[in-house]
């Protein structure tokens, strides 16, 4: 959970999944969507269908026994240089390094390394291994991160409090706000779409499985029209929606940013007197929101349908479209 994510905003997630989850075969036992939906929020959710397949792993081929060497850790899915560093060092003292961002900060100043990062990653990782002590590593590699995030911070470190200042290099050349260098990120480019987002009339809302593989993998969403350079036009958006209705496109786009790209959205609306059929077999409608995987964005498309900002609103708005819904069978005049 921390990998790309802080403390502040992991430790109340933390705490629902030890809770939900309290050992390795409880979380192998739990479905995808259990663990997806427990951290719709937390973002990069690859994260969470590794921690899911590598629980599996642990309980169902290791005979529940993690791996206790670095390199055992790195077969889990989702473990990478890092964090098989930090569970070998942390939970089973080998002599391992665990070099986060903190702790690539420390050590680029400290050896003042003006390679910019990335690519200076494995000599940061080199040198944090010649300077491991023989014993207390998991010690060690705490208190390197703890020392990047309370005292060498990106911003005006305090050097005064600092245990390494007389042998810190950067320090010496009065370079140490500068470091770590970093190389100049691409320009994200900008992809526009169409979302759908229908209600039948009790209120349920159409809400469709995105393939397992790939970005969002295995969440749900409203139907989605493909993203290009531009906005549909509406006659386009028409043709790209899951079935034909009465969809109104409400004022205003739903905006997005993604790892690697920056997103927006257009949203049209239908509201149903019955419910079409689709032919979609990952498709299904849904009237509790909080029972299903919606990520960020996709709170935020029906967040905008509804034209309501933020979970708990829509939660709440979503109810009381459900309780406000007749219950005899006069159709809808927007329906078709």
């Amino acid at each position: 959970m921390l990998q790309q994510t802080t403390v502040p905003a992991v430790a109340a997630y933390f705490a629902r999944f030890l809770k939900a989850w309290p050992t390795v075969r409880d979380l192998a036992d739990a479905s995808q969507d259990e663990v997806l939906t427990a951290w719709a929020g937390l973002g990069y959710y690859a994260r969470a269908r590794n921690l899911h397949a590598a629980a599996k792993r642990v309980a169902n081929e290791l005979g529940g026994r993690f791996p206790d060497t670095a390199e055992g850790l790195r077969m889990l899915p989702g473990v990478g240089e890092y964090t098989s560093g930090a569970i070998a060092a942390i939970a089973f003292n080998r002599r391992e390094a665990a070099v986060d961002a903190n702790a690539e900060r420390v050590l680029a100043r400290l050896f003042a390394v003006e390679e910019a990062l990335p690519k200076a990653k494995p000599r940061l990782r080199e040198l944090c291994r010649s300077l491991l002590p023989q014993k207390r590593a998991g010690d060690f590699a705490q208190a390197l991160m703890d020392l990047g995030s309370s005292i060498c911070t990106p911003k005006r470190p305090s050097c005064s409090r600092c245990p390494w200042s007389k042998d810190c290099e950067a320090l010496k050349r009065g370079i140490q706000q500068e470091l770590p260098r970093k190389a100049a990120k691409p320009a994200r480019p900008l992809k526009r779409g169409a979302a759908f987002v229908a209600y039948d009339r009790s209120g349920a809302l159409l809400l469709v499985r995105r393939a397992e593989n790939g970005l969002l993998g295995g969440m749900m969403q409203p139907p989605l029209g493909p993203w290009s350079e531009r906005f549909p036009t509406s006659k386009e958006a028409l043709l790209q929606a899951p079935f034909r209705a009465a969809w109104t496109k409400r004022i205003g786009i739903v905006r997005h940013g993604f790892t690697h790209f920056e997103l927006e959205l257009e949203v049209y609306v239908a509201e149903l007197s019955k419910r079409p059929s689709i032919g979609e077999f990952n498709a299904q409608w849904v009237r509790d929101l909080s029972s299903v995987a919606l990520p960020t964005l996709m709170k935020k498309i029906i967040g905008h349908a509804s034209n309501v900002q933020g979970d708990a609103n829509l939660l709440a708005v979503t109810a009381r479209r459900q309780a406000s819904r007749p219950c005899s069978s006069t159709p809808s005049r927007r329906a078709r």
